[in-house]
């Protein structure tokens, strides 16, 4: 007994090391990317257009993946694909501490009625359109839907392990994301001076704000829009923003306890009635609740009571930063160009209309439940 506990020790341990050795050439190159992309999103012109660190660690990691990286993918993949996976699950945990519970008592219950609104609409819109009318995969039309319904790459990112989408598909979820969100930002401030100028409806810096908060996709974009009417524009903005945002919890679970129970049913479809398809329900129809968005919710709900001191939440939220900046790099690595060419117009031309639904649609929602509940 004692002779098999001591030899046991050092054999795991040169196994350990070996795989904390594998696993550094990948962190190093990914915080690099992530440390620049957080040091350029710091440029006043980049902020105020609403271009944050994670959009700019996506970028810098496609470049990268397209030119470098492939001839020292094989030592650093490893590091790369922690990265991405793990690094990302802590990073939505951890993005718990930029809201609170008090956050919806702030919009209210008609701007939590207006988020989620928006959300279920916008997620079935994309699920439908995409299948049925522009012929995509179902794993492309849920990622590019999570990504215009919550909050843009942070919900694709998140969706990822739900829908066990590949590089190539969460890439091209993204790059809607970056494409449409940036021009929500020019496009809002100017709809809201028009609708002021010609008095076409009575639309307050407030109503704006849930109105951006409520329909634009990340929340740097969110913030940018917001800002370029009003400081109380931008506050309300980012309030219903972080309401919507506190959805993806529950949405995450809803999404994976739906796969779960479709994939059980294709499954059955194909083994038919037999005692094979009943014996094999059970496993193949588990709920996999995914554990980072409970995480994501306890830490929200610590974060409500103020018991962490403020500078704590903020290093934390820093922290968090890293390492939703090194995940984003390292779906950026790899992914290639190829891959988001053969995609085509398609995914793009999904998210138009998501987008068109947002602006469009999103303010019928936020003036017919405002008048409801109001």
């Amino acid at each position: 007994m004692h002779t098999a506990t001591s030899t046991a020790h050092p054999m795991h341990t040169p196994a350990a090391m070996k795989g904390l050795r594998q696993l550094v050439p990948g962190l190093a190159l990914t915080s690099a990317l992530a440390f620049a992309s957080i040091q350029f999103g710091k440029i006043g012109w980049l902020q105020s257009n609403g271009i944050s660190a994670l959009t700019l660690a996506i970028v810098l990691g496609m470049l990268v993946g397209n030119t470098v990286y492939p001839r020292i993918g094989a030592m650093a993949s490893t590091g790369v694909t922690f990265s991405k996976a793990n690094l990302l699950r802590l990073g939505i945990i951890l993005y718990g501490l930029r809201l609170t519970f008090q956050d919806i008592g702030n919009v209210g219950w008609t701007g939590v009625a207006i988020d989620a609104t928006v959300l279920c609409s916008t997620f079935g819109l994309a699920c439908f359109l995409g299948t049925r009318v522009f012929g995509l995969d179902r794993k492309t039309a849920m990622l590019i839907g999570a990504g215009s319904s919550i909050c843009g790459a942070a919900a694709v990112m998140a969706a990822e392990p739900v829908v066990r989408g590949r590089a190539e598909q969460v890439m091209v979820a993204v790059a809607t994301v970056v494409v449409f969100g940036t021009l929500a930002i020019f496009l809002y401030p100017v709809l809201y001076h028009l609708v002021a100028q010609y008095r076409l409806f009575d639309l307050s810096p407030t109503a704006y704000g849930v109105f951006a908060g409520s329909t634009i996709h990340e929340v740097a974009q969110v913030v940018a829009a917001g800002r370029a009417i009003s400081e109380q524009a931008a506050n309300t903005a980012v309030i219903a923003k972080m309401v919507r945002v506190m959805m993806l919890a529950p949405f995450l679970i809803i999404l994976s306890a739906y796969l779960s129970r479709s994939s059980a049913k294709d499954a059955d479809a194909v083994d038919g009635d037999g005692e094979e398809g009943q014996g094999n329900f059970s496993s193949r129809g588990g709920i996999v609740i995914p554990w980072f968005a409970l995480g994501f919710v306890a830490v929200a709900g610590l974060n409500s009571l103020a018991l962490l001191p403020r500078v704590v939440v903020t290093q934390a939220i820093d922290i968090d930063t890293v390492l939703l900046a090194m995940a984003m790099a390292g779906l950026g690595l790899t992914t290639h160009v190829s891959a988001i060419r053969k995609a085509g117009i398609k995914p793009l031309a999904l998210a138009a209309v998501l987008f068109v639904w947002l602006v469009c649609g999103g303010f019928a929602i936020n003036a017919g439940i405002t008048a409801l509940l109001n």
